[in-house]
């Protein structure tokens, strides 16, 4: 039986929460790699990840009275609700210390549009470029959604109760108003709670649906987008998956998403380096550098990305394999090095999106 990210995590959480710590779908194969016929086999790669994992964990904690909302919600993207934070001097779960009103540098939210008679949506503060508060519009839905917190979930914002639903409603009630047109993080969002057959009425009086955001999404350009355009990957990805199991037609515009993201896996495996890493120019070309913070930044978000987007039988194949090898290889380099939390995490992420898929219940 599968378990969801907070179970599957608390059993590092329980047993690291007292320590003291440090810090903080199918592709063309003919462009793989020729990897040696040593490479590691996929059961050693399962137990490396596990390795490495709870290194990640066991080398750093993040304190509240020291580091922001923008590096805490990338700790709780990769170890869900059971990531532990120091607050007051105490190891806790960062997700019940948000839900019962703690404060965080930049966790921001203003008072939305009324949603009914009892009900005001709760809108998150966007701080463009920020490495303290929401940086992307819909970044905190985002990250919430994929620790599979339920919409009646209570959350105290500025001494108020909310429900986590006042900020889903919220967040589409402004996706007209997004202002770099940027629904990555929107997408991934609304995929942990909405059909892809949802559609609604938004801010600006208009009808907006899951489908209008997949077609966005799908024509913007990778190379200029954050992080070489791997969150627009994430986003369309996650709502391909969320159609096929709803079994949805697929019209022009769901073949054209899925075309865009079979490309950039495609390519992501052509430009990827002998030693296992992606590109450090991701889609674009080939790149490769010496500089761990670097190889971890891109490497870590293209296999987060091929993680979520790819099945389980290429995620088994040995370019995979030795990607996740790789990977492994710069976190354990870097267990004593002061990391960018965006890359460190988003790299923790995609090792277990990738651990799940590949291995099931294993």
């Amino acid at each position: 039986m599968k378990l969801d990210k907070s179970k599957r995590m608390l059993s590092f959480a329980l047993i690291l929460v007292g320590l003291t710590f440090n810090a903080c779908y199918r592709l063309n194969t003919s462009t793989a790699v020729d990897f040696p016929e040593d490479s590691p086999t996929l059961a050693s790669t399962g137990t490396r990840i596990d390795e490495t994992f709870e290194l990640v964990l066991r080398h750093r904690q993040l304190d509240a009275e020291v580091h922001a909302a923008w590096q805490v919600l990338h700790g709780v993207l990769a170890y869900g609700r059971a990531f532990p934070i120091l607050a007051h001097g105490k190891s806790v779960s960062a997700i019940e210390y948000l839900q019962s009103g703690g404060y965080l540098n930049g966790w921001k939210f203003s008072p939305g549009d009324r949603l009914d008679r009892n009900r005001v949506g709760l809108r998150a503060v966007l701080e463009p470029g920020s490495f303290a508060g929401q940086g992307h519009a819909d970044q905190w839905l985002a990250v919430l959604a994929q620790t599979n917190l339920s919409l009646e979930l209570p959350i105290i914002i500025q001494g108020k109760s909310h429900l986590l639903d006042d900020f889903l409603q919220q967040v589409k009630l402004d996706v007209p108003f997004n202002p770099e047109q940027e629904w990555s993080w929107t997408l991934i969002g609304l995929m942990n709670y909405l059909p892809t057959s949802a559609k609604w009425i938004a801010g600006d009086g208009n009808s907006w649906s899951v489908e209008q955001l997949v077609e966005a999404e799908s024509q913007q350009e990778l190379n200029s987008s954050a992080c070489g355009g791997t969150h627009r990957l994430i986003g369309v990805s996650m709502a391909l998956d969320k159609g096929k199991s709803e079994r949805r037609k697929m019209n022009q515009i769901w073949r054209d998403a899925d075309m865009l993201v079979r490309n950039a896996a495609s390519l992501a495996k052509q430009y990827q380096n002998a030693d296992g890493s992606f590109s450090t120019n991701y889609f674009q070309r080939p790149g490769i550098s010496a500089d761990n913070a670097q190889v971890l930044a891109t490497t870590g978000h293209t296999l987060e990305f091929l993680a979520i987007s790819l099945d389980t039988q290429e995620l088994r194949q040995p370019w995979m394999i030795r990607a996740v090898q790789r990977l492994c290889d710069v976190l354990e380099d870097s267990k004593q090095l002061p990391l960018e939390c965006g890359a460190l995490y988003h790299a923790a992420h995609g090792l277990v999106v990738y651990r799940e898929k590949a291995f099931g219940s294993e």
